[in-house]
């Protein structure tokens, strides 16, 4: 395929993709202006450094916003604490402790890889877009010095389509980059003598880059020369020019939706949709109730006058003047308002935004008097509110990026070598999260009220003889997330048990013992007498 042909088809793609997203960008350019100024670059040109918090009269909305994203941040992906455990989907290999010995200390060193690198950050920035605008990506790579490099993308530079199961498996990237950073992000590149003109004469202005990644077969309708699953081209949007080909095993994104209204729509909703017209209406009340406040403490005035009569000024500090008559003096003009029932209806709005975002239950307070079983049930009540948007970040979030990480760091032998005896095996992701673990409180809760009732049976029926002790451990230990290396294995339990039955043994033999011992003693002066 020639060069032209590849990259006109890049370019084709872009131009379809650009105008079915065109309707979601005014959305998204609204949602910004009051729930992430920051961003709020996406229809509007932004100079850099500018102010863009000038609609923002209440900061309710920007306020839940971060604390949802902070609270997702340490509930799912905290660093601090380990957040998930690599387990083998054959159950029979879990039960052999080379593998498991294996996967902990895999799992053990990608949650350093994670602590060390910017992935705390940059996950940090895709819960904000996430819960801005429904959607957020992040590309993940490796890094010579931290193993692993990540970087969340503004949500005005993807492009995505789906697979036939829903799942996000091709994404457009549109991007700025200075002239003079092209032969460094691009050093094999043969430029064109326009752009080589831009490099060397206009150094420090932008220019546009387009990165496609796609599947090998959609109707793209090339391979890439390693056959890989997934095919990578940069081009420079103006001339066209092929900058870098190159491939990947599985896709180096994560995108995950928050909520989906449809199977027809591509792009997510978000809790910040839903909240918008409430944050609007408190934005304009806020602005209201600030006007009537600076009049009451600096009200208009009425100033007399030879009769002239001028249009009213209602502003702070306004001028009016009357007919002079009997009242000749300057003095304020009474204007009537009710504060009371301003408040209560923008604390009204307030409430429903706090709603879409959790804040109540997030920020819920625990009493000095309450019991650790109160405390416990206030938890696991936040937990459920947060555990639907749990399944769909599980699966386009968490389930992708560990996969990916996981994958990148074996191949460039950063993980320890796989031991012979487990071969290939499947590998799958149990999450232990605070969330997770919250999740699994009510099965442990119900677990330990089962034996509780049967501790109070044991005297009537031998009913522990129908739970599997074993059994019952390893479950217990699964859901509560316990290392392996604090518990002993099968092997050593086995050695354990049969050490302490031949201890039982020995001692009923010994009592045995004594117990002819004594009977002997018994029965000797007995005989001693019969004989006599």
């Amino acid at each position: 395929m020639a060069v032209e042909k590849k990259s006109q088809k890049i370019i084709d793609k872009y131009n379809t993709l650009k105008n079915q997203r065109v309707t979601w960008e005014e959305h998204w350019q609204e949602i910004a202006d009051y729930f992430l100024p920051r961003k709020s670059n996406i229809t509007i040109k932004r100079t850099k450094g500018d102010k863009r918090h000038d609609q923002i009269y209440d900061g309710t909305a920007t306020h839940a916003l971060e604390l949802l994203s902070a609270s997702l941040n340490g509930m799912l992906t905290n660093t601090i604490s380990p957040w998930f455990v690599l387990k083998f989907r054959n159950e029979a290999t879990n039960q052999d402790d080379t593998a498991v010995e294996w996967l902990e200390s895999c799992a053990k060193i990608m949650q350093q890889v994670f602590a060390r690198s910017n992935f705390q950050q940059e996950v940090f920035e895709l819960y904000h877009e996430l819960l801005a605008f429904g959607t957020s990506a992040m590309f993940i790579t490796d890094d010579v010095k931290d193993d692993l490099r990540f970087k969340t993308l503004h949500i005005s530079e993807i492009f995505i389509t789906e697979n036939e199961k829903g799942f996000v498996d091709s994404l457009l990237r549109r991007f700025h980059l200075k002239n003079k950073n092209i032969p460094l992000m691009y050093p094999d590149a043969v430029l064109p003598k326009s752009l080589q003109d831009a490099v060397k004469n206009k150094p420090f202005e932008d220019t546009v880059i387009l990165h496609s990644v796609h599947k090998s077969d959609t109707p793209m309708g090339y391979q890439n020369k390693d056959n890989m699953d997934y095919i990578s081209c940069h081009i420079h949007q103006e001339t066209g020019a092929i900058l870098r080909e190159s491939g990947f095993r599985e896709f180096p994104y994560v995108v995950p939706r928050y909520l989906k209204s449809s199977s027809n729509e591509i792009y997510g909703r978000s809790p910040a949709m839903n909240a918008l017209p409430d944050t609007k209406m408190l934005n304009t009340m806020s602005k209201t109730s600030i006007k009537a406040a600076q009049k009451q403490i600096d009200p208009p005035l009425m100033v007399p006058d030879d009769g002239f009569i001028l249009p009213i000024r209602t502003v702070p500090g306004g001028l009016n003047f009357y007919r002079s008559g009997t009242r000749d003096r300057i003095e304020p003009l009474q204007i009537g308002s009710n504060a009371p029932v301003g408040i209560q209806m923008e604390e009204q709005r307030r409430k429903a935004i706090r709603e879409n975002f959790f804040v109540d239950q997030l920020m819920m307070i625990q009493g000095q008097n309450m019991t650790a079983t109160e405390v416990m049930q206030r938890t696991e009540e936040k937990m459920r509110l947060l555990g639907p948007v749990l399944g769909r970040l599980q699966s386009e979030l968490l389930q992708p990026l560990i996969t990916r990480a996981f994958n990148l760091l074996l191949k460039n032998n950063k993980l320890p070598p796989i031991p012979e005896e487990i071969g290939e095996q499947d590998v799958e992701i149990e999450y232990v999260s605070p969330l997770a673990k919250a999740q699994k409180t009510q099965e442990l809760s119900s677990v330990m009220r089962g034996i509780e009732i049967f501790g109070s049976m044991q005297n009537i029926a031998p009913v522990f003889d129908y739970i599997d002790i074993d059994g019952l451990v390893s479950h217990v230990t699964d859901v509560l997330g316990l290392p392996a290396k604090i518990m002993r294995s099968k092997g050593e339990v086995q050695q354990i048990q049969q050490q302490k039955q031949a201890a039982e043994m020995e001692q009923m033999q010994l009592q045995q013992a004594q117990q002819v011992a004594e009977a002997a003693g018994k029965v000797a002066p007995a005989l001693k007498v019969a004989n006599e």
